[in-house]
């Protein structure tokens, strides 16, 4: 929804103006400002994961173990959903671009502390500042990526900006963990800081800017879960990254119990490459096609989870379901945040930082949930609990054919 329709009646015309002129006139979408969107969803995505390839080298010179080196991906998800309704609220107001500008100085100086610092408290400082950074981002790229978008074309918008995820997980941690190994997990932080930087002067260079809500139209953060249609679609999404979490989580873990434990990075480049096919094609037909390709995304990681749970003995078929898996969830990240951002209208925003909230939620959900399981259960109770987990996803879909996931577009 145009952010000329969402401000009230007595704006400015300058406002409005400003919006209008942000559109681009020729009916194209805008590919420099909407990649620059795209690095900034890489850079959030990367900023979150990449301690996971670089845990040994950290804990070393940070004087920690393992384990309380890994909670600093388990602070920064903590930092993010507990500031991203607050914060979102409290900044309705500002330009979207200088907020923007704003969450990609919080990376730039997060990243830089976390590079240089000695001392694991401090450490864990910089680590959820950046997960408030990431708060204050999430909740704004998707409408940002939609408002720069000519009607009819916000869906292919945010599938490119949505890219940065799959990029960040196929190829970012894989670089990142590379170049921590050859020179030091320091100078990985340092580069995601110069990454910043760069993207600080790609934004301000070529993004256009809109303005924020008037405090007149600003309503109340809950009073969104009374719009027709989000709450299914923030259903869905709780637990379709609740079930998802808890098996990418411990992949490697069921790897290993399948004696594959040496090729995960091998089934983890087949999820990632499968990925980038998945968020291509999503990108190419969400327009008209949400629905049906939500559905087709929850069949496809069920065919996977299957496939891990009955076939998990043939290596082949391990990769096979790595590919569907990731042709099934690559998408994902775009079709629930445009459902969430169409389904909320006017509170678009709102909503967004909802869905960031419990996406961030669902992510530490599952990996409590997946170890729980693991413990008790074993390995094979991951694919089967994914199984159990969108069987509701899949019901909730089918039956929101009229708000949330409509069998119709709306105009």
């Amino acid at each position: 929804m145009r952010t000329a329709e969402r401000t009230p009646s007595s704006s400015s015309s300058s406002r409005t103006a400003t919006t209008v002129t942000a559109t681009p006139p020729n009916g194209k979408l805008p590919l420099l400002a909407l990649l620059a969107l795209a690095t900034a969803v890489f850079i959030t995505s990367l900023t979150e994961t990449l301690p996971a390839g670089l845990l040994p080298a950290m804990s070393g010179d940070l004087g920690v173990s393992e384990s309380a080196t890994g909670q600093t991906i388990t602070v920064y998800a903590v930092g993010t959903f507990l500031t991203a309704i607050p914060l979102t609220a409290a900044t309705a107001g500002w330009g979207r671009k200088r907020l923007l500008l704003t969450s990609m100085a919080g990376f730039a100086v997060a990243n830089t502390v976390t590079a240089v610092s000695s001392d694991y408290a401090l450490t864990m400082v910089a680590r959820a500042l950046a997960g408030v950074a990431a708060g204050l981002a999430w909740a704004l790229l998707v409408g940002y990526a939609r408002r720069m978008a000519p009607a009819g074309l916000e869906g292919k918008a945010i599938a490119i900006a949505m890219a940065g995820i799959p990029v960040a997980l196929s190829l970012g941690v894989p670089a990142g963990t590379f170049l921590g190994e050859v020179l030091g997990w320091r100078v990985a932080f340092l580069a995601m800081t110069a990454l910043s930087v760069v993207v600080l002067g790609w934004i301000a260079a070529v993004v256009p800017d809109h303005p924020g809500q008037a405090r007149g139209a600003r309503a109340p953060m809950l009073r969104v879960l009374k719009v027709p249609g989000v709450t299914p679609a923030l259903f869905v999404t709780t637990v379709f990254v609740l079930a998802h979490t808890i098996l990418y989580a411990y992949i490697a873990t069921f790897l290993d119990h399948l004696g594959m434990g040496g090729s995960a990075d091998l089934v983890l480049l087949t999820f990632g490459i499968a990925s980038l096919a998945g968020i291509w094609f999503v990108g190419a037909h969400i327009h008209r096609r949400l629905r049906a390709l939500t559905i087709a995304s929850a069949l496809l990681v069920a065919a996977s989870a299957a496939v891990f749970a009955v076939f998990s003995d043939s290596p082949a078929l391990v990769y096979v379901a790595a590919a569907l898996w990731g042709l099934g969830w690559g998408g994902v990240p775009t079709l629930l945040q445009t459902a969430v951002g169409q389904a909320g209208g006017e509170s678009a925003d709102a909503a967004q930082a909802m869905l960031v909230t419990l996406w961030n939620v669902a992510m530490a959900g599952g990996g409590v949930v997946g170890g729980l399981l693991l413990d008790g259960l074993g390995h094979f109770s991951l694919p089967w609990s994914v199984l159990l987990l969108l069987a509701p996803v899949l019901a909730v879909v089918v039956g929101a054919r009229v708000h949330g996931f409509p069998a119709k577009r709306a105009s």
